[in-house]
C-alpha cells in the first residue's frame, strides 16, 4: 500500500495534470471545430481497419492505469512523471492547434445498449479533431513506461503488454489513425529524455 507521503505527491501531480488537461483539451477541440479547414493526416488504406466495439474496454482501461503510479512508483519518481504529463498535454495542445485533423472513420454507435452508451458518451465528450498526437497514448505511454522502469520483470512485462493493447485499441475503436499513435510514442520518448527521474533508475524499487 502507498504511504501517506506517496499519496500526497501522487495527488499533487495528478491534480496538476488534470488542470493542464481540462485547460487545454476542450479548448483546442472547440477551436478546431470552428475552423473551416482541417487536415487529412491518414492514408486511405487505414480506413480498412476493422471496428471492434469490444476493444472499448481496453481503451478506457487507461483510467485504471492512472492509478498504477500510486502503487508502483516511489514518491521520488512521481515529479518527473507529473512533469511529463503536464508538458505532454501542453505540447499536444499546441500540435492540435497547428494540425487540426479530421477523423477518417465514420463514427458508429453500436447496437448493443451497453456499448451504445459507452460510445455515445465518448463521442459527446471527445470531438474528432484532437488527433495528432493521441493524448490518450501520451498519458498511457508516459505512465506505463515510468512504472515499468522500476517494476519487477513480471509486472514490467504486464505493463508493456497493457500499453500495447491500449495503443491497438485506439485504432480498433476508430478513435485514432496510425500517425496519431506513432506521434504519441515519439513525444513520450522525448518527454522521458527531457524529464528523467534519475534517482529512480538506481535507487527505487517496488518493495
Amino acid at each position: 500500500m502507498p504511504s501517506r507521503g506517496e499519496a500526497r505527491v501522487y495527488l499533487r501531480w495528478a491534480g496538476w495534470a488534470g488542470v493542464a488537461f481540462f485547460a487545454v483539451y476542450p479548448a483546442t477541440n472547440w477551436l478546431a471545430s470552428q475552423r473551416a479547414l482541417t487536415l487529412q493526416l491518414y492514408v486511405p488504406l487505414e480506413l480498412g481497419v476493422p471496428f471492434i466495439p469490444q476493444f472499448i474496454w481496453l481503451y478506457v482501461s487507461m483510467y485504471v492505469l492512472f492509478l498504477a503510479p500510486l502503487f508502483v512508483l516511489p514518491a521520488g519518481c512521481m515529479p518527473a512523471l507529473g512533469r511529463q504529463l503536464v508538458a505532454g498535454t501542453l505540447i499536444s495542445g499546441l500540435l492540435f492547434l497547428l494540425l487540426p485533423a479530421r477523423l477518417g472513420f465514420e463514427r458508429v454507435v453500436p447496437a448493443d445498449p451497453l456499448y451504445a452508451a459507452m460510445y455515445a458518451m465518448i463521442f459527446r465528450l471527445d470531438q474528432p479533431y484532437n488527433l495528432v498526437p493521441s493524448l490518450h497514448l501520451v498519458f498511457s505511454g508516459a505512465i506505463a513506461l515510468a512504472c515499468a522502469q522500476v517494476a519487477p520483470p513480471g509486472l514490467r512485462a504486464g505493463l508493456l503488454v497493457w500499453l500495447a493493447a491500449i495503443a491497438l485499441s485506439t485504432l480498433l475503436v476508430h478513435q485514432h489513425h496510425l500517425l496519431d499513435v506513432v506521434a504519441a510514442f515519439v513525444l513520450v520518448h522525448v518527454l522521458r529524455q527531457k524529464f528523467k527521474a534519475e534517482p529512480c533508475v538506481n535507487t527505487c524499487s517496488c518493495s
